[in-house]
């Protein structure tokens, strides 16, 4: 078999692209050719990036940025000359530039839909998105989500759960540097450390996170990595209530020393409202470090599929301050509840959430798409 990913983006930044990425090394590592088809970011320039033997990432340069969109132009007429090399493609949703490609690509083979997310906030660009939309899902012989909740409740997918299916998102363990995680813990001496990281925005619900620290004693510490435009009003509210002492907005953190908070921390907190939030890869990531999660229900996403109740982590209401403290407390407090909460992650990282199960789940659905040919 020779497989294409088509989506978003380079350089490999999270979301999506990871899981594209990871799919394209993950497959071709394995001895299958596979390649990855996408628009740049970051005013790269594009290229080839060869991966491996079998493996490669085809880079093609942004020429405008439209609605949170990357227009790249050139994919088009690049995958009009590729795609009958390819046995199944494999798109990555939402997308609109690589779904065009697709309509104009005259391909006529096997096409593999991956529902990430529906289109929730940009509502001009699905107006005009959705004749599109619309032809990819009954174009696709296979649609697959990353979670069995998400894709049975999109609105989108309804008259199609014939050809649903599902892979969860799948990650390397990550991997601390010991020495590290001691200095993030020495830096909070005798403190029950609460970890948060995404950008920050409105949707990932911080506000309430601050919240619940407002509520917490000073035995704990809450930690927020990352940057974005909501920065300066969480500021404003760390100031307003005189929580410099309980919360520490970090800033960007290098890639690097990001496995190195998820194994420092006690417990990882995704306090996310909207379900913009479809999967969240960074649960995972401290599932792998064996720690518990607390994280929020937020109605047709699969965030608490994720992390599972009482196994896991613990799940509370969106947008509740006070459930989410009351939740730190009961897991860090109890040491057997912790350890079973720890234990339970770990579990459910290698049950289902591994590099490794998302490529072997990918290959087996291509193999009983050739055996349709």
């Amino acid at each position: 078999m020779k497989i294409l990913q088509i989506g978003k983006f380079y350089p490999i930044r999270g979301g999506v692209e990871k899981v594209m990425y990871d799919l394209t090394a993950g497959l071709s590592e394995a001895g299958i050719a596979c390649d990855m088809l996408c628009a740049t970011t970051e005013n790269h320039p594009g290229g080839v990036i060869q991966l491996n033997a079998l493996g490669r990432i085809i880079a093609i340069r942004t020429q405008i940025k439209f609605a949170a969109t990357m227009i790249a132009p050139a994919m088009v007429l690049k995958l009009r000359r590729i795609a009958s090399d390819y046995d199944i493609i494999h798109i990555h949703h939402p997308d609109p530039m690589a779904c065009l490609a697709l309509f104009l690509s005259g391909y006529k083979g096997k096409v593999v839909l991956h529902w990430h997310s529906d289109i929730l906030k940009q509502k001009t660009l699905l107006k005009l998105y959705r004749p599109l939309q619309d032809w990819l899902i009954n174009r696709a012989d296979r649609i697959v989500g990353t979670t069995p909740v998400y894709v049975q409740q999109s609105d989108f997918l309804q008259g199609v759960q014939h050809k649903i299916d599902f892979i969860p998102i799948g990650v390397e363990p990550v991997k601390a540097d010991p020495k590290r995680v001691t200095d993030i813990r020495s830096q909070y001496p005798d403190r029950k450390l609460v970890f948060s990281l995404g950008r920050l925005v409105e949707y990932k619900g911080y506000r309430y996170l601050l919240d619940a620290a407002k509520t917490l004693d000073p035995s704990y510490m809450v930690l927020i990595g990352g940057m974005g435009p909501q920065r300066e009003e969480l500021l404003h509210i760390i100031q307003e209530h005189g929580l410099q002492n309980k919360v520490a907005l970090l800033g960007y953190i290098a890639d690097d020393d990001v496995p190195n908070y998820f194994a420092a921390c006690d417990v990882f907190c995704l306090s996310s409202t909207l379900k913009t939030e479809a999967f969240a890869i960074v649960q995972i990531e401290a599932m792998s470090c064996s720690k518990p999660v607390v994280s929020t229900h937020i109605p047709g996403s699969g965030v608490d599929w994720v992390n599972q109740h009482g196994e896991s982590g613990v799940v509370v209401p969106k947008e509740d301050g006070s459930a989410l403290a009351k939740a730190f407390e009961q897991v860090i407090e109890d040491p057997a509840y912790y350890q079973k909460l720890a234990n339970g992650a770990s579990a459910r990282f290698e049950a289902y959430f591994t590099r490794d199960r998302m490529v072997a789940a990918a290959t087996q659905l291509y193999q009983k798409l050739e055996m349709e040919k």
